[in-house]
């Protein structure tokens, strides 16, 4: 969880970067780019892969009787 986490707030950063850089009339390095375009999506299936795991790990814990 910490790494998606870590990864939305980079690529955050990274956008606030690319939005700062393009207000000055520059253009940001492609690393920069890169990782305001790729990281958010990556980030948003890290942390859907967390929610589809918490929803099985809850399935195998529950009760075998049902409701």
């Amino acid at each position: 969880m910490a790494t998606a986490v870590l990864l939305a707030v980079l690529s955050l950063a990274a956008v606030g970067a690319v939005m700062a850089l393009a207000a000055a009339g520059q253009a940001a390095p492609q690393w920069i780019t890169s990782t305001a375009l790729y990281g958010l999506p990556a980030a948003f299936l890290l942390m859907l892969v967390l929610v589809v795991d918490g929803v099985a790990a809850r399935r195998r814990a529950g009760s075998p009787g049902g409701r």
